[in-house]
Formats: C-alpha cells, sequence, structure tokens
C-alpha cells in the first residue's frame, strides 16, 4: 500500500512539474494572437472594408464587368479541371507509396514534393521554355496549331503542377497508420483489387482525402505565381482572379480590386470552415477506431 502511495505522490509531483506557469501561457497566448490579428485578421479586415468603401453598388458593380466574368468564370474552370486530376493521382500515388514496395519508390516521394521546392515563378518559366514559340517543342506546337502558352491549357498545366502534392501528402500518412490488415483480409475473403479499394481502403481514408481535395481547391483558385507567367494577361481570355486583381490595382480601381479580393477571402473561410469541420469528423472516427 505504501508502494502505491509513493508512486501517486511522484505522479503529481511530475504533473505539477510537467504545467507551465500561468504567467508562462498567457503570454504565449497573447503572443499568438498578437500575430493572428496583426497578420491575418487586419488584412482581412481591410479587405472588405476597402471593398464596400465606396457602397454596395459599386462593390457588386465590381462584379458585372465582362472582364470579372470572364476571371471567374476562368478560376472556376481551371479548378473543376485541376482538382480532379489531382485527385486521381493523389489517389494512386498515395495507395502505390503506402501499399507496396518497388524500384523508385522513395523517387516517386520526392518528387511529389518538388512542387513545394520549386517557385511557382520557376515552374511556370519552365513551361514556357518547353511550350513556348520558342520553346523546345514549341515550333512543332505552332506547327500543328496547339497553343499551349498563353491559353487556358497553359494555365491548368501550370495549376495542376503547383496542386498536384496536397492530395497525395495527405493521404500517404493516412495509408500508412492504417495498414494493410484490411487490405489483406478483404482479399482472403474474396474480394479484388476494386471491391477492396471502393469497400475497405476508400471509406478508411475519406476524411484525408476530402482534407487534401479542399486544400488542393484552395490552391488552385488563389494561385498567381505560376499562372501569371503562362497567361500572357490578355483582359478577358487567360485572366484568374488573382490575375485581374492585379490589374485593377495596377490601374488604381481600388474598389473593385478590394471587391474581387474580397470574394477570394470569402472562398479562403470557406475553406477554412470546411479544414475545420473536416479536422472534427476525422478526429472523431480515430477516437471511434
Amino acid at each position: 500500500m505504501a508502494g502505491v502511495i509513493t508512486r501517486l505522490n511522484k505522479a503529481k509531483r511530475n504533473t505539477r512539474a510537467a504545467q507551465d506557469p500561468a504567467w508562462v501561457r498567457w503570454s504565449l497566448i497573447g503572443v499568438s494572437l498578437a500575430f493572428l490579428g496583426l497578420f491575418l485578421f487586419v488584412p482581412l479586415a481591410a479587405v472588405f472594408t476597402e471593398g464596400l468603401r465606396r457602397g454596395v453598388r459599386v462593390y457588386l458593380a465590381a462584379f458585372q464587368t465582362p472582364d470579372a466574368l470572364a476571371a471567374i468564370r476562368l478560376t472556376l474552370l481551371v479548378a473543376v479541371i485541376a482538382v480532379p486530376l489531382n485527385l486521381v493521382f493523389g489517389l494512386a500515388a498515395a495507395w502505390a507509396i503506402a501499399k507496396f514496395e518497388f524500384p523508385g519508390k522513395s523517387l516517386l516521394t520526392t518528387l511529389i514534393d518538388l512542387p513545394f521546392a520549386v517557385s511557382p515563378v520557376i515552374s511556370g518559366l519552365i513551361y514556357v521554355l518547353l511550350f513556348g514559340a520558342h520553346g523546345l517543342i514549341g515550333p512543332w506546337l505552332m506547327e500543328h496549331n496547339i497553343q499551349l502558352i498563353f491559353a487556358v491549357p497553359g494555365i491548368v498545366m501550370a495549376t495542376l503542377f503547383v496542386t498536384f502534392p496536397f492530395v497525395a501528402r495527405e493521404l500517404i500518412p493516412v495509408m500508412q497508420s492504417r495498414g494493410n490488415d484490411e487490405e489483406f483480409a478483404a482479399l482472403t475473403l474474396g474480394a479484388n483489387g476494386w471491391q477492396t479499394f471502393w469497400r475497405v481502403t476508400l471509406p478508411n481514408v475519406k476524411w484525408g482525402l476530402f482534407y487534401g481535395v479542399i486544400l488542393c481547391n484552395a490552391r488552385a483558385m488563389g494561385e498567381f505565381g505560376a499562372v501569371s507567367v503562362v497567361s500572357g494577361h490578355i483582359r478577358g481570355q487567360t485572366n484568374t482572379m488573382p490575375l485581374h486583381i492585379e490589374i485593377l490595382y495596377n490601374e488604381y480601381n481600388y474598389a473593385a480590386a478590394f471587391a474581387v479580393a474580397s470574394l477570394l477571402s470569402l472562398l479562403a473561410l470557406v475553406t477554412l470552415a470546411l479544414k475545420s469541420l473536416i479536422e472534427a469528423q476525422s478526429a472523431e472516427q480515430t477516437q471511434n477506431d
């Protein structure tokens, strides 16, 4: 009995020792809130304030011009193309890396992280050097009346490059943590590969998949650097919303620029809300498992 009491007292002392003083905790919380307020909340509030400074009519009029509508349509089109393609790639890459051993596995993992290490501007420039009029493949494309750079296909390719790690990088650790036991059990019971994927693997990683898709979509809609290089800034044709905002700002049309920027900010807030919801659902599923 005495030994049990001694261990309990020791555990209490260790718990007290691990607790930081109140002033340390409040100082860290204060620094975090001040940082978030200065670099996140204040700029976000400024965007909406400047967008609405001249009234709601001017604010809404910024979205009704032909150039603004074209930019919104193009942004949505690029996201609609890039996100599903990255979804397929991310699932295939994550499944291969997490479930199988094969030559070149470490190289594939490294290549997935490449867009995180390369500047988006550099990646856009590479596409220009490859597919531009004076690029490596450009003359052949011109002979066959195929235009990739300064057109929608080039914007899609640049967006694909900068966004393809998000789904894969979210799924790989989730699949690795789940292991292969459930898949082996399904195969033992007679399920084929597709049945195992749809009924075992995919349900186990669905929250990580949704999380990766949301991040991928947010980056696709907000990408500026790579798209700026390959778009050519053609009004009404190759300007996405970020490029349209830049043009409006450079023309001193601040009300319209901040109005369109507020739309992107709203998309970011929706993304943040969905992210929080998915994290809560994922945590609940982990506890249930």
